[in-house]
């Protein structure tokens, strides 16, 4: 299994970036695929989750009408974008597979590596 984000950067306050996630080895369509961030000093959050399976997606409150989930089968690739960047995104994004969510809590099958996002205020 294999999973790559790529699309972090600096970008100053108000901007815009698209995060990709690129995935391999397992059954793209079947997976629960999201996005995670975790900022220094603070516990990992979940941004955006979406079920290949049945469309459905989740978004943290913090990204709600900020933030766009969305997928290529295709590709096996998964993106994030975001929009009306805060100086609060900043973090490092993780791509998980393989999600189920317990209550508030989120477990993942497969992690990537994590991109960094930095927005300048």
């Amino acid at each position: 299994v294999r999973i790559v984000e790529s699309g972090g950067g600096v970008v100053q306050a108000g901007g815009s970036l698209r995060l990709s996630c690129a995935t391999s080895g397992f059954t793209f369509g079947d997976y629960t695929i999201g996005w995670f961030r975790q900022a220094p000093g603070k516990e990992r959050e979940a941004v955006s989750c979406l079920s290949n399976r049945d469309g459905i997606r989740y978004y943290a409150d913090s990204v709600k009408g900020r933030f766009t989930t969305s997928s290529d089968n295709a590709k096996n690739t998964v993106y994030l974008q975001m929009n009306s960047l805060k100086p609060d995104d900043t973090a490092i994004y993780y791509c998980a597979a393989g999600l189920r969510q317990y209550g508030s809590r989120w477990s993942g099958d497969y992690w990537g590596q994590g991109t960094q996002v930095t927005v300048s205020s």
